[in-house]
C-alpha cells in the first residue's frame, strides 16, 4: 500500500476518533462514508475469531493454526492507520469539542446536523434500486427507534464499576453501527462527563473498567454485524439508514435540556450557513472515496490487460 493511502486512512481513523466524542455522531457513520466501514467490520470478526480459537485450541494442544488463519484475513493495512489515527482524533476532541458543545450548543448541532444528513446517502445509495416493501419498513421502524431513543431525557448514574462495564460494553457498538452514537448512550444514562473527564485527566483504572467493557461489547456485538452484512447485506443497511435518519433528531439546534425540540429561533443564519457547511464536507468525503474507488479499478483493470496471460 502507498505512503499517501496510509495517510488518508490514519485521516481516516482522526474523524473516526473526533465523531466518538461527540454525542449525536456514530463513528461507523465516519467509516462507512470514508468507505473502510465493511473491511473494519470484516477484519474485526476475524480477530475475535482469533482470540476465540486461541483460547479453546492452545489448551488442547491444537496450537495456532486456526487462529492465524483468522488474522491472516484481517485488513492490517486499514486497521492499523486507522487505529493510529483515532487515539489523537479522540484526545483532541475531547479537549475542543466539549467547550464549543457547551458554549454554543445550536451552531455546534447544526453542524452536525448537515454532517450526518448528507451521510444518510450512502446506506441508502449502498442498497440500489428497487428498494423492496420490506426493506422501506425495516427503514420506517428504525428511524421511529431512533427517534424515540435520542429523545429519552438525560439520566444520572454513579459511575460505579459494574455500570461503567456494562455502559461502555452497549456503547461501544456505537462504533461499528451507523447511526447510533456511543457518546449520546453515554450522555443519555449520564457517564459522558465521567468519560471525558476520565480521559482528559488520565484516570487509568476508569479507562480501564472501560476499555474491557467495550472489549465484551464488541466480542458479543461484531460478529452478530459480521453476519448480518454478508448473509442480509441490503436488509443491514436499510436499518442502518432508518437509524441514522432517525438519529437526526438528537441534532436539532434548537431544543431544550430535556430534549424537547423547538422551532427555530435565534441565531437562524449562522445554524443554516453551519449545517450547509457540513454537508458540503461530508459530500466532498463521499465524492473524493468514489474518485479513488473509480481511480483504483481502473487501474486493477489496466494492470489486468497489461499482464501477459499465462498459457
Amino acid at each position: 500500500m502507498a505512503l499517501g493511502e496510509r495517510v488518508g486512512h490514519g485521516l481516516r481513523g482522526a474523524a473516526i476518533g473526533v465523531a466518538e466524542a461527540v454525542p449525536g455522531i456514530s463513528g461507523g457513520t465516519i467509516a462507512l462514508v470514508t468507505g473502510v466501514y465493511e473491511r473494519v467490520i470484516a477484519s474485526a470478526g476475524h480477530v475475535v475469531s482469533a482470540v476465540r480459537y486461541a483460547a479453546s485450541d492452545l489448551p488442547r494442544g491444537r496450537g495456532w493454526t486456526r487462529a492465524r488463519h483468522q488474522l491472516r484475513q484481517v485488513h492490517w493495512e486499514v486497521v492499523v492507520p486507522l487505529l493510529i489515527g483515532m487515539l489523537p482524533g479522540l484526545l483532541i476532541a475531547a479537549k475542543t469539542l466539549e467547550p464549543l458543545l457547551t458554549g454554543y450548543p445550536e451552531q455546534t448541532r447544526g453542524l452536525f446536523l448537515g454532517l450526518v444528513l448528507a451521510s444518510v446517502l450512502v446506506p441508502i445509495s449502498m442498497v440500489g434500486a428497487p428498494w423492496q416493501r420490506k426493506e422501506i419498513v425495516a427503514l420506517v421502524l428504525a428511524a421511529v427507534a431512533a427517534f424515540a431513543l435520542t429523545g429519552l431525557p438525560q439520566a444520572t448514574l454513579d459511575p460505579h464499576p459494574l455500570i461503567v462495564l456494562v455502559a461502555a460494553a452497549v456503547a461501544v457498538c456505537a462504533l461499528v453501527m451507523p447511526g447510533v452514537s456511543g457518546s449520546f448512550l453515554l450522555l443519555t444514562v449520564g457517564l459522558y462527563e465521567p468519560t471525558i473527564t476520565a480521559l482528559n485527566d488520565r484516570d487509568f483504572g476508569y479507562l480501564a473498567i472501560f476499555a474491557t467493557g467495550m472489549v465484551i461489547g464488541l466480542s458479543l456485538f461484531v460478529k452478530l454485524l459480521q453476519w448480518l452484512l454478508e448473509q442480509h447485506r441490503r436488509m443491514t443497511l436499510a436499518v442502518m439508514s432508518g437509524a441514522l435518519l432517525g438519529s437526526l433528531r438528537a441534532l436539532w439546534p434548537w431544543q431544550s435540556d430535556e430534549r424537547n425540540l423547538h422551532a427555530p429561533g435565534e441565531n437562524i443564519l449562522p445554524i443554516v450557513a453551519l449545517f450547509l457547511v457540513g454537508v458540503a464536507v461530508v459530500t466532498a468525503m463521499v465524492i473524493a472515496e468514489r474518485r479513488r474507488l473509480r481511480r483504483a479499478a481502473r487501474d486493477l483493470t489496466e494492470e489486468a490487460y497489461e499482464t501477459p496471460q499465462l498459457r
